[in-house]
């Protein structure tokens, strides 16, 4: 099982990559936007009027690369005043109540998800702004993230379960 996580690991890494890649090319598209609006270098090119939609798409794009990363390290919003307030083993409870309400939702979120994604597919959804899309295209990472931040819960479990008997210690905390 041991193996099994590091090898989850160094996928959710690799998408973490990926997802720095896209920042990166991102970043590139805004420069070359703002530097063809103030600069004539392009005869009759004011920026790139794609830009704006492909940023949007980049964002989203970006935040379900690097999700499951971030839930895996432990680098998402977490409150835990209440954890920390209460016996410790009332918050190892708390934290196997909050895994399983996570580990629902995620699921949820994959299956309509996927839903979503075939109805679009077969109805031939197309998102028409400066780019013409297929819906679906866009919709697609959303169930896959979701199935993967599932997984990770799952893993997030056995490590709570192997634990010391109390609150989660591998995230990020502000105590």
């Amino acid at each position: 099982m041991q193996r099994l996580a590091e090898l989850y690991g160094r996928l959710l890494a690799g998408l973490a990559l990926a997802g720095c890649a896209v920042l990166l090319l991102m970043m590139l598209v805004i420069c070359a936007d703002v530097l063809l609006r103030n600069v004539r270098i392009v005869p009759g090119m004011r920026g790139v009027p794609w830009a704006n939609e492909v940023t949007e798409y980049a964002l989203y794009f970006i935040t379900m690369l690097t999700a499951p990363w971030l839930l895996r390290k432990g680098m998402h919003i977490r409150i835990d005043v209440l954890l920390r307030a209460i016996p410790r083993w009332m918050a190892w409870y708390c934290e196997w109540a909050v895994d399983l309400i996570a580990l629902m939702c995620c699921a949820l979120i994959a299956y309509y998800g996927v839903m979503a994604v075939l109805s679009s597919h077969a109805i031939g959804g197309m998102v028409v702004k400066v780019l013409s899309v297929p819906e679906w295209w866009l919709l697609a990472p959303l169930p896959a993230t979701f199935a993967l931040l599932a997984i990770e819960v799952l893993f997030r479990m056995l490590r709570l379960y192997a634990a010391e008997r109390g609150p989660r210690t591998d995230a990020v905390s502000a105590a």
